[in-house]
């Protein structure tokens, strides 16, 4: 996802977010960084969930999450700040959870806890939108959002990851 985002609005995404919060490229590198393993990890544990997959991949065909790639200068308006708290809400739970993944990320970046708190909406915008552009460029591939989703190492294998969500269950 991270890689992703890298290469959105032609490689500008970074420079977009940067400006929109007043950082350096740097630092706003380093906050997409520590942001987006927490997000990714609420996505994983929210798909495993029953119900959990099917409510993302509705969201993701109803949902016109990839104007926050294709269109930055909406990602700090009102609304679009909304939303993105609705997506944390759904990712991590609740907003002492939202307060913890600032205050970690904030530890390992030196950016201000503050800062973060604001930025994690529009990051987790930026998230929906780098998956619902991945949904409909491989048009509706579940096996592959799956692996992506399911692979939390990393590694591209996915069968040590089940096995080890598997061994956590019993």
């Amino acid at each position: 996802m991270f890689d992703e985002l890298l290469k959105a609005q032609g490689g500008n995404m970074v420079g977009e977010l940067a400006r929109a919060f007043n950082l350096d490229e740097g630092q706003a590198q380093s906050a997409l960084k520590g942001l987006l393993p927490s997000l990714s990890q609420g996505l994983q544990q929210n798909t495993q969930n029953k119900g959990g997959l099917e409510s993302l991949l509705g969201a993701l065909d109803k949902g016109n999450h990839q104007r926050y790639l294709d269109q930055p200068s909406v990602l700090t308006q009102a609304a679009s700040v909304e939303d993105g708290k609705k997506i944390l809400g759904h990712l991590l739970g609740s907003k002492e959870k939202s307060r913890e993944v600032a205050k970690q990320t904030s530890q390992a970046t030196g950016l201000s806890e503050g800062l973060l708190k604001q930025m994690l909406p529009v990051v987790a915008n930026l998230a929906m939108g780098s998956l619902s552009k991945k949904h409909k460029k491989d048009n509706s591939s579940l096996g592959g959002m799956l692996g992506s989703l399911l692979d939390q190492d990393g590694d591209g294998n996915v069968a040590d990851d089940v096995l080890n969500f598997a061994k956590k269950l019993f």
